[in-house]
């Protein structure tokens, strides 16, 4: 594998981790200014990020697209299996943010 895949592998968890958390905690800290129940604003809020983080940490929607595109069409596979494991790390990332984030407000998040 290429250092350039494994630093991008290693972006991606923790920009998706990143997202998570921060938008949890910061939305949480909303929640509490107008009165809600903070932590859980923060669960439903991290639910509801899942999808975002993974996005954010690929790049945006349609590079992975062209990337899978150009994987499948035109038969460079290293490029879908880069593509691939790239969207696995990100997923890795939004779910070791989940689990820190039950064990701070000591509840399962759904």
């Amino acid at each position: 594998m290429e250092e350039r895949f494994i630093a991008s592998a290693f972006q991606c968890y923790f920009i998706a981790l990143g997202v998570v958390i921060g938008g949890s905690l910061i939305g949480s800290m909303a929640a509490f200014v107008i009165g809600d129940a903070p932590l859980t604003a923060m669960s439903r809020i991290a639910k509801s990020l899942r999808i975002w983080a993974v996005v954010a940490a690929i790049g945006g929607t349609f590079d992975a697209i062209s990337n899978i595109e150009r994987g499948i069409l035109q038969g460079s596979t290293i490029d879908l299996v880069k593509q691939s494991l790239l969207i696995v790390f990100a997923m890795g990332g939004v779910q070791s943010a989940i689990l820190i984030i039950s064990w701070m407000i000591q509840e399962e998040i759904d």
